[in-house]
């Protein structure tokens, strides 16, 4: 990274608190949660992937057995490396448990974002890595004849996925969605969902668990000169045995208090040590690859 120098000194975190920060990660995130989990060896992996299933058929007693080949092929999952670089006063250095502790929260949910919002609304850092981002929509929005809405949009998703003879089994949805989801009303002006209102959450929608997570999010645009509109992303329903994540191996940790990076709001390059600070850095390695015609995106139409 521009502008870091390269004067730091490495430390192993005790093996409880890497531990436990790989697992506030995957608490934090969506995708996570959702999908697979399997190793992941530094140099990618070929998984093998059934593309169709076999075919039973009818025989007669003495018939001759029908033959039915699967149709198989291969996905590559390429590991990409995710980091956050975090500045702390030097007063975290008097008190390790401190330390530990502000890695701890801070750590996770800026790794478990940035890696949500890649699979659902981001680009792919690299070939290997598989992305929901093109993946059908189906928009929330109500037409003049007050047709649509958010549960019609869940299950023309539902639909959509069971078309292509896949089982929707989950939701990710960014927390923007939870209000659209409690003002959803029925022909008569009743909430839909009224029992989850009470309980102030919606865990469960048309029978499947809901996780939030605020990298699932993606702001669209209004169309303009030469720009075509983009709708808000509001979350993603899929069948999730479709998709694996994997990561090479726990968090790397490295600090230094001589490096040099942009620090406040006006981002000017500032040195650490001057300031009587130092800096965390956490990096991951993780990939990610889906069937993506098992997903479908939820969206709203974007306004200014």
């Amino acid at each position: 990274m521009s502008g870091i120098s390269t004067n730091r000194s490495n430390i192993t975190l005790p093996a409880e608190i890497s531990a436990e920060i790989i697992q506030k990660t995957q608490d934090a995130s969506a995708v996570m949660q959702l999908a697979r989990q399997i190793a992941l060896p530094g140099r990618g992996l070929s998984i093998p992937v059934i593309t169709s299933d076999p075919n039973a058929d009818w025989v007669a007693e003495t018939g001759k057995k029908p033959v039915s080949n699967p149709g198989l092929s291969t996905k590559t999952m390429t590991p990409y490396k995710l980091a956050v670089i975090v500045p702390f006063s030097d007063e975290f250095a008097r008190d390790a448990k401190a330390l530990y502790d502000a890695l701890v929260e801070r750590l996770p949910g800026a790794l478990a974002k940035k890696f949500d919002a890649t699979v659902f609304n981001g680009t792919a850092p690299g070939t290997g890595f598989d992305v929901l981002s093109s993946c059908t929509a189906q928009s929330i929005d109500v037409d003049a004849s007050g047709n649509g809405g958010f549960y019609s949009a869940i299950v023309a998703a539902d639909a959509d996925i069971a078309s292509g003879g896949y089982d929707m089994n989950g939701f990710a949805f960014s927390p923007q969605a939870r209000g659209e989801m409690l003002s959803a009303l029925d022909k008569d002006g009743r909430p839909i969902f009224v029992n989850s209102v009470a309980e102030g959450a919606l865990p469960r929608l048309i029978g499947q668990p809901v996780l939030y997570s605020r990298g699932v999010y993606g702001a669209g645009n209004a169309s303009a000169s030469g720009v075509a509109a983009k709708p808000d992303l509001l979350g993603v329903a899929g069948d999730w045995t479709k998709a694996l994540y994997g990561t090479v191996e726990g968090v790397k940790i490295d600090i230094s208090n001589e490096a040099t990076l942009p620090i406040g709001t006006s981002g000017a390059m500032e040195n650490l040590w001057q300031h009587n600070m130092f800096a965390v850095k956490a990096e991951i390695e993780v990939g990610f690859v889906a069937d993506t015609y098992a997903f479908n995106r939820i969206v709203r139409t974007h306004t200014a």
